[in-house]
């Protein structure tokens, strides 16, 4: 369901609640002695107004508070004119003020968000790192068997008379062996990219899949068994796919690392979606490796804490960096029969 025309509607009202304040407040400070200091109040409209506006738009909004807050001194017939204006400039200095401090700390915002896309990006590579062997083998295959194809292809055409038809299918599994490569390409592509944070409504499901396409070699190589749990009826969920899919990638890889020295027969994964009660999609990766230790359950999400010899420390450290930045949260807990699960909860609908 395209969700859009609300988010606009909603703006719109938000932008009439705003100016209605506004007003309000000039109205009050009008109406009321110089010596009661109302148009301060218009602080309140400046801090609604940083919680949904642009940096440009809060600037306008404060520029419209402080004329608002001059016309009423104009206006203002009754009370003390020395105290109305010390009042008056009192209100002018809050107002702007405000608008400074908001507009530094949504600079200063914009400036963490720009420091955790490079942080992203270095874990994607990181990801990419462990999974090149795989990734590799993934490629290899369809290539060796477009060689092959292509040599058939050439032998039946060679042939007295020419075996066309025999030709034809040897070409048809050269195409389709050329795809498979190029779709392992996409995917890598996919993960590596640095792009703008950009939300969209997603089906977590078509999520989950995506990623396990992605790995399903790694798996087969490591002898792990993967059972997906999936809700029925689950809501769409407001995220950012592509950071979504590194939060599983993670996790993933995060389980896999947990079954190191376990026998391939009791090597499992289950990946779990589903809705709590608060109506929050929660998605969780299970495990049957040996559990967690207190200092690793209370570090595990640290940054550059990691138990591995060549591990960075961030893969579990920027789930939980882009789970927060969803509104969400995240956690670890070890399992009754033995293994670990982490798990996160994304409101379907995050607050801006």
């Amino acid at each position: 369901m395209d969700r859009r025309p609300f988010a606009t509607t909603t703006h719109w009202l938000r932008l009439g609640g705003l100016c209605a304040l506004a007003l309000g407040i000039a109205l009050l400070d009008t109406l009321t002695d110089r010596e009661i200091a109302i148009g301060v109040f218009q602080v309140v409209v400046v801090l609604l107004a940083a919680g949904f506006l642009s940096a440009r738009g809060v600037t306008v909004t404060a520029l419209g508070c402080t004329l608002l807050v001059l016309c009423s001194y104009v206006a203002t017939r009754s009370g003390d004119q020395e105290a109305g204006l010390v009042n008056c400039i009192i209100s002018l200095l809050a107002i702007v003020a405000v608008a400074a401090l908001s507009l530094r700390l949504e600079a200063a915002k914009r400036a963490a968000d720009a420091a955790r896309t490079r942080l992203v990006q270095a874990g994607r590579l990181s990801q990419l790192g462990e999974l090149a062997a795989s990734i590799a083998h993934e490629v290899n295959q369809p290539l060796t068997a477009i060689a092959a194809s292509g040599n058939a292809c050439q032998r039946w055409l060679s042939n007295q008379p020419p075996q066309v038809e025999r030709a034809v299918q040897a070409a048809q599994r050269v195409i389709d062996d050329a795809h498979r490569a190029s779709a392992v390409i996409a995917r890598v592509r996919s993960l590596v990219r640095q792009a703008q944070v950009a939300k969209d409504w997603l089906n977590v499901a078509d999520t989950v899949e995506k990623v396990l396409d992605f790995v399903r070699a790694e798996l087969s190589q490591r002898q792990v068994a993967v059972e997906v749990r999936l809700q029925e009826g689950l809501p769409p969920l407001l995220a950012d796919e592509s950071q979504l899919q590194q939060v599983i990638l993670n996790l993933l890889l995060n389980a896999l690392d947990a079954l190191e020295g376990i026998p391939p027969e009791q090597r499992r994964v289950v990946i779990q979606v589903g809705q709590d009660t608060a109506g929050a999609i929660r998605l969780g990766v299970e495990d049957s490796g040996r559990g967690l230790t207190p200092v690793a359950r209370e570090q595990m999400f640290e940054a550059f804490y990691t138990t591995k010899a060549q591990g960075m420390g961030l893969g579990l450290a920027l789930s939980r960096s882009i789970v927060e930045a969803h509104g969400g949260r995240i956690w670890a807990t070890s399992l009754p029969e033995g293994g670990t699960g982490v798990y996160c909860s994304l409101p379907k609908d995050p607050q801006p």
